[in-house]
């Protein structure tokens, strides 16, 4: 009985050995495969994201809500406010339509009383402090 059961496993360990020799390991080299617009686009959210300067100035916000809303408020602003830019940030949940790009308080604070005027909820900030 001792000896069936030894050949049975001895011949178990041949068969597997013998067709574990075809196997082979992963192989170190990986291949990847993108789209040509994709290194476009995010060429292109760089060179938008060098345009807005978030950090370093102050801000005029004068929206915050869903998107639709976002858009209608800054299309409204630009129609009312041509000569300051306007820009959609969205921080989760929400949206937010910042209004122009002021390098002093003083400056921003003097804009503010005019935007007001027009847009009551509009408060000042400084975007990432």
């Amino acid at each position: 009985m001792r000896n069936l059961a030894f050949k049975r496993l001895t011949k178990i360990v041949f068969i597997t050995s013998f067709f574990s020799i075809g196997i082979h390991a992963q192989s170190g080299k990986t291949t990847l495969s993108q789209d040509e617009k994709f290194s476009e686009l995010l060429e292109e959210k760089a060179k938008i994201n060098a345009n807005l300067s978030i950090n370093n100035s102050y801000k005029i916000q004068i929206f915050y809500g869903n998107s639709s809303d976002a858009k209608n408020q800054l299309a409204a602003f630009k129609r009312d406010f041509s000569g300051i830019e306007g820009t959609i940030i969205y921080t989760n949940p929400t949206y937010k339509v910042y209004v122009g790009n002021y390098k002093s308080r003083l400056h921003a604070e003097k804009a503010l009383i005019e935007i007001k005027k027009k847009y009551p909820t509009a408060l000042l900030i400084k975007p990432g402090k």
